[in-house]
């Protein structure tokens, strides 16, 4: 199957050209002008696009039974919006209760995947806790393609490690060349803060953002970076929120720690003020760390335009509003903690971060593909347009107008948090390995074609 991409503006990490671009048996064949192919499939003519690689969202949560419930996408409707929204790899969080066996639980999350998703997917290691049989299942499932696992420092009890267990994995992700992927909140300050709120009866959505302020994740994160500097391990900080968590971070790196920062789509467009909304409809933006005071944005995307974020994902948990989200509408502990966005990541950091001059167009492409292959093992396969690099690409109409709804997304949630959201921009056509998935803001692809990356450890 044949390919033809002519007179698209690529726009890599590094570089932006005018060419055309041939995709053959599932890789980029050539790259120049003038190119022909008389046995090409389709031709497809991208003047006055932007030709992207296909994006990687490093942080998602498809199959998640969390807080007395699962979340709402399986992998056909998260594969089918990711890829509508321009992304092409998935890296899932495989999490494992304390209780589950580490294998049978690989198994699992890979089993809800295989056959199933329309985009290529891997999976981060969830390590929730670690006795004398870990080790040995760790390394299994690293010999079988993992390069990353994943440490909660919250959710005592169920998903959270001990500082024992976080040395010894942080002991063997070093050994291993093991990246630590890590959610960076104190659970015991959380705890008392939650049981001191709810005594004072403030049991709405609006007091989850207090119930873990910002020094709570400023304290997860030093508390990490303690462990990282004495072990040596490379860690990478997910969904950081506010400002002195990522001070916190650079810090760690001027010391020479070897760590990288990742953001979400909703801390760099939502702010606090969202779940502070009436009749629980805060309730809709509940998350953590929690969307913060608006004046973290501008952290956030000075340290993104510097690359001292290195990383956007989503952390897409998807949950309805009616019945999953209303759990908890006499008790703000009690709401399943997440937002649906892996549809609408690559659209809105294209207009509110490229449209607004707040990021130009290879930090966009950098921080929303490059760095998430170059960390975990992906590069060059994805993650770039080059030759030999799987034909994962994305041709971006910049002149498209539209908004965000709900009643035409195809997470399988009952709301958008972007409701009535202005884009200005989005894929015209999305690729996976040269086949043609999306069109238009349509899947009209294959569905189960997606494929389990196997990753090389990455130092």
């Amino acid at each position: 199957m044949a390919l033809l991409i002519k007179n698209g503006n690529i726009v890599t990490a590094t570089d932006s050209y005018v060419a055309d671009i041939l995709c053959e048996d599932g890789k980029i064949a050539a790259i120049g002008h003038d190119l022909s192919a008389p046995v090409a499939d389709e031709v497809v003519d991208a003047t006055g696009h932007y030709v992207f690689p296909g994006f990687i969202d490093p942080h998602v949560h498809i199959y998640l039974p969390f807080m007395g419930t699962f979340a709402k996408d399986d992998y056909n409707t998260a594969s089918r919006a990711a890829l509508v929204g321009g992304t092409t790899t998935l890296i899932e969080m495989c999490c494992p209760s304390r209780e589950e066996d580490p294998l049978e639980a690989f198994d699992l999350w890979l089993g809800k995947a295989q056959g199933i998703s329309s985009c290529d997917y891997t999976f981060h290691m969830g390590v929730s806790r670690f006795d004398d049989n870990t080790e040995q299942k760790l390394r299994t499932i690293v010999e079988r393609g993992i390069a990353s696992f994943k440490v909660f420092l919250a959710y005592k009890g169920f998903l959270g490690v001990n500082d024992d267990e976080l040395c010894k994995t942080l002991k063997l992700a070093q050994e291993l060349g093991v990246i630590v992927t890590a959610h960076c909140e104190n659970e015991t300050l959380i705890a008392e803060r939650q049981q001191q709120l709810l005594a004072e009866g403030k049991t709405g959505p609006e007091w989850h953002e207090p119930s873990r302020p910002v020094q709570v994740e400023a304290e997860g994160v030093h508390h990490l970076m303690a462990f990282a500097e004495a072990t040596g391990a490379h860690v990478y900080v997910v969904h950081t929120s506010c400002e002195p968590a990522i001070r916190a971070a650079e810090e760690a790196k001027m010391r020479g720690v070897n760590v990288w920062v990742e953001t979400v789509i909703p801390y760099l467009t939502l702010d606090s003020t969202y779940a502070e909304q009436g009749d629980f409809e805060g309730a809709k933006y509940v998350m953590s760390p929690p969307i913060r005071a608006v004046e973290h944005q501008n952290c956030l995307w000075n340290a993104l335009r510097s690359r001292s974020i290195s990383t956007v994902a989503t952390d897409h948990a998807p949950f309805d509003f009616v019945g999953q989200k209303e759990m908890g509408r006499d008790d703000f502990t009690k709401i399943p903690n997440g937002l649906p966005s892996i549809e609408d990541r690559v659209n809105l950091l294209y207009t509110y971060g490229v449209k607004r001059d707040k990021i130009d167009l290879h930090t966009f492409v950098d921080a929303a593909s490059t760095q998430a292959a170059k960390l975990f093992g992906l590069f060059p396969r994805k993650g770039t347009i080059a030759l030999g690099s799987d034909a994962d690409l994305v041709v971006y109409d910049p002149m498209y107008r539209g908004t965000i709804a709900a009643s035409k997304h195809h997470m399988a949630t009952d709301y958008n948090p972007y409701e009535g959201w202005p884009i200005e921009g989005r894929p015209s056509l999305v690729t996976l390995r040269g086949n043609v998935q999306v069109r238009d803001g349509q899947f009209i692809g294959k569905d189960g074609i997606g494929e389990f990356l196997k990753r090389d450890c990455t130092h």
